[in-house]
């Protein structure tokens, strides 16, 4: 299955995704990406986002096992 490129991760991936689009709305909406750790109307998206800053600081040291992929970073970084 890996040789056809099976992902094993697809909830991961659709959880991912749609927390992304909340913070494209979020950016629509505020101008910025500082959402608050406990942001009151999406307090999972302050917590998502607060999880991506402290992954992305972990992968340029080579942690592999962080989750993030340089598409998500550069997705991130739009």
């Amino acid at each position: 299955l890996n040789k056809i490129g099976f992902e094993w991760q697809i909830q991961e991936l659709v959880f991912w995704d749609h927390r992304y689009e909340e913070l494209v709305s979020y950016v629509k909406k505020f101008g910025d990406t500082r959402v608050p750790r406990e942001f009151a109307e999406n307090p999972a998206l302050g917590t998502w986002v607060a999880t991506q800053r402290s992954t992305y600081k972990k992968y340029p040291n080579g942690n592999i096992s962080c989750c993030v992929t340089k598409e998500r970073i550069r997705l991130l970084n739009k």
